[in-house]
């Protein structure tokens, strides 16, 4: 039973990393590699049921969620102008939230780098995507990353990515009439899933059920990292809810890490360096539940800005309806998308467009819910599939500092510690840039003659569930949190990983760029030791 593993605290410790997702997962297998005696403290548990199992409760009705998110544990707050869904994309357990990710990955611009500097907003990052660059290359090796040199938008490069591209849909085929008539450019979509066999997993067998589920495990997941981690002689304990850090006397260095196990023990790790990778959103809830009478405001916030500048990438999308076979939930993720639009300064907010290949809904799940049964079923199956047809696009969000995650000392999770709290709204300039995304868009949804049937736009618009910009990296130690490297400016043996050292989200999927950075740390923690 997972109550009666061994989960007591590793001796001799070098590295305590709290969270198994990519960036810890990454940190923990590469230090873990060097020689280090790592220990990865996970919330969540780990996962040991086949892939069938898991698709089995995403599907069939009455099975729950595959990934036992909810409840008192994952208790939070959303008290800004627009309600939050924390829980409706995220995951605790070994492998984090690419347990159910859809696997798409590429690299920020080089204006997102440099958006002061360039454009006169947000910040600029203490790097820039050349020092990156490298990091980047690294980290499309590690994921398997299958693509092709063909974006002319794109930035520079130097290698070809590890895997060739999986080929245009042929719904992107049909996009690509439209859109050479209107002079948009295509291209395909770097995919961490293998499109043929690498780092021992399969090649995509098509089942299209990549989120949440990946039947085959051709699409990454941290599960690997982890897996390699351990193999190199890490330990993982997973059901380990970190509660607190916990400092020295002097207030320069961590000591601890107190957690709490599935039979209420509250164990203390200790270790000569700590990894915090828990999120855009845990990472500030546990600094926050750590505040001491050194650090009031909580830890590694002497800047005051642990918690703030909260960014999201927010969806605009549009399809309906065409008098021609689409072909849908063939491929389960996107295999064309435009980036022309991307460095546009009017609206400024970066805009990435994607050709859908999952629009509609799936005959599976038409069938498993329906009331009817045989001619009359198949009849509604046929009538409801086949001819759907949409986009949809990635929006940047400038950091603003009235959006922000704290904690709601009013209500308290399972353990009794203060849940988190999500203030968050969606301004002026990112709702012009939706109105921007939604209007070629439809110019080209119109171009094909599409009967447009629904629209997600700048008053319907939702969160992609990336968590970014809460614990910024800068030069300042009065307004930023770590540096480059990931290192907290207030304690010597802090370290962070993830987006939330983001200082700026762009509207590129971020995990790609959460692994780069994760290797760079992983470098410098090692230089360290």
């Amino acid at each position: 039973m997972p109550e009666q593993l061994d989960r007591t605290p590793v001796s001799d410790a070098d590295v305590c990393i709290v969270g198994a997702g990519p960036a810890g997962g990454i940190v923990a297998h590469r230090l873990a590699e060097a020689g280090a005696n790592v220990v990865v403290l996970e919330a969540g548990r780990r996962f040991d049921e086949t892939r069938q199992v898991q698709l089995d409760r995403h599907i069939r009705p009455g099975l729950g969620n595959p990934w036992e998110m909810g409840g008192p544990r994952d208790a939070f707050a959303s008290s800004g102008e627009a309600f939050y869904p924390l829980n409706a994309a995220r995951v605790k357990g070994i492998g984090g939230t690419t347990l159910h990710w859809q696997g798409m990955v590429m690299r920020l611009h080089e204006r997102d780098f440099e958006l002061q500097s360039r454009h006169g907003v947000g910040v600029d990052w203490p790097l820039s995507y050349s020092d990156l660059k490298p990091y980047y290359a690294e980290a499309e090796r590690e994921f398997g990353v299958a693509g092709a040199v063909d974006n002319p938008y794109a930035p520079p490069r130097d290698e070809p990515y590890p895997l060739p591209a999986f080929p245009p849909s042929h719904s992107d085929s049909i996009f690509a009439e439209a859109c050479e008539r209107l002079g948009i450019d295509m291209h395909s979509v770097p995919n961490a899933r293998n499109s043929e066999p690498y780092d021992n997993r399969a090649s995509c067998q098509g089942f299209g059920t990549c989120k949440p589920v990946c039947p085959s495990g051709a699409k990454y997941t941290a599960e690997s990292h982890i897996e390699k981690a351990e193999a190199a002689g890490a330990t993982i304990l997973d059901r380990a809810r970190v509660r607190r850090l916990e400092h020295d006397d002097s207030g320069q260095q961590i000591v601890a890490a107190a957690y709490t196990t599935p039979d209420g023990t509250t164990h203390r790790q200790s270790a000569d360096q700590f990894v915090l990778a828990c999120g855009g959103v845990e990472n500030v809830r546990l600094l926050l539940l750590s505040a001491s009478d050194e650090f009031p405001d909580g830890l590694a916030n002497s800047s005051g800005v642990v918690g703030k500048f909260f960014m999201e990438h927010l969806f605009a999308g549009m399809g309906g309806r065409l008098d021609r076979d689409t072909r849908q939930n063939h491929v389960g993720f996107n295999t064309s998308e435009c980036h022309q639009f991307y460095d546009d300064t009017d609206p400024v907010n970066g805009i990435k467009l994607e050709f859908l290949n999952y629009a509609g809904p799936s005959p599976v799940g038409d069938a498993l819910n329906a009331e009817t049964w045989g001619d009359e079923l198949l009849g509604e199956l046929q009538a409801n599939y086949g001819r759907h047809i949409a986009m949809g696009a990635l929006v940047e969000q400038l950091p603003r500092e009235d959006n922000y995650i704290a904690l709601d000392t009013e209500t308290t999770d399972d353990l009794g510690d203060p849940v988190p709290d999500v203030h968050w709204s969606v301004d002026a300039e990112t709702k012009d840039a939706l109105s921007r995304a939604n209007e070629i868009q439809r110019q080209i949804l119109d171009e094909l003659s599409v009967d447009i049937e629904w629209t997600v736009g700048p008053d319907n618009t939702g969160p992609a569930f990336h968590h970014m910009g809460t614990t910024r990296m800068g030069e300042n130690p009065a307004s930023s949190v770590v540096d480059s490297d990931g290192l907290t400016h207030d304690l010597s043996n802090l370290w962070i990983a993830g987006s939330s050292v983001f200082p700026t989200g762009g509207a590129m999927n971020p995990t790609l760029t959460i692994a780069a950075l994760a290797l760079k740390t992983a470098s410098a923690i090692r230089n360290q030791m």
